[in-house]
């Protein structure tokens, strides 16, 4: 647990000391019985790297009443050519959670409506993740995540979202939900 914690917070230090970019952010989300942290890193900044393709380093924390799950992955992600607004993303995370490691591979879809003049700007994704027996380790059989949000930029860098996620974590034994509720959170983009 203290691995994780020290983890998390170098990834939020380092996170906040590459702020010249507009793609890194740090949020958090809440419901009655979960906290979530979450941070990502356009590496392309760190690198200076201008090609279409942005490459996105993220890690999340997931603590639940009885149990935590750590994410770290990364992405690439790009624009949808033909459709205005939308973005696609597809990357490999690494999952750990007690007596449990999978690397699923996921997509996400971000599609930022056209609504500029009448509301803020606001942004619907979707993501799933998936590994199958093949990459999961330790007790785990596999690992499926889908997630839905909505996020509002309501002054400029500062966001706010709600959404759905379920996961769950197949042990050998027995198959089990982690996760399935919904939330609502802050997100700070720098």
């Amino acid at each position: 647990m203290y691995i994780k914690k020290m983890l998390l917070a170098s990834i939020l230090a380092f996170n906040i000391s590459n702020a010249g970019s507009n793609e890194n952010s740090f949020s958090i989300n809440i419901n009655g019985e979960d906290i979530e942290l979450f941070t990502s890193i356009d590496i392309n900044s760190l690198t200076y790297y201008a090609d279409g393709t942005s490459y996105i380093f993220d890690a999340t924390y997931l603590h639940t009443k009885h149990n935590n799950l750590l994410s770290l992955g990364i992405s690439g992600q790009n624009t949808f050519q033909g459709l205005e607004g939308l973005s696609l993303a597809f990357g490999l995370k690494s999952i750990v959670a007690e007596n449990f490691l999978a690397f699923p591979f996921y997509t996400k879809a971000m599609y930022r409506l056209p609504l500029v003049d009448s509301v803020p700007t606001t942004t619907v994704s979707g993501s799933i993740s998936y590994a199958p027996s093949v990459l999961s380790f330790r007790d785990a059989r596999s690992y499926a995540e889908f997630r839905l949000e909505v996020d509002t930029e309501i002054i400029t860098n500062i966001h706010i979202f709600t959404g759905f996620r379920r996961i769950n974590t197949n042990y050998e034994n027995i198959d089990k939900t982690f996760n399935n509720s919904f939330y609502g959170g802050i997100k700070i983009t720098f």
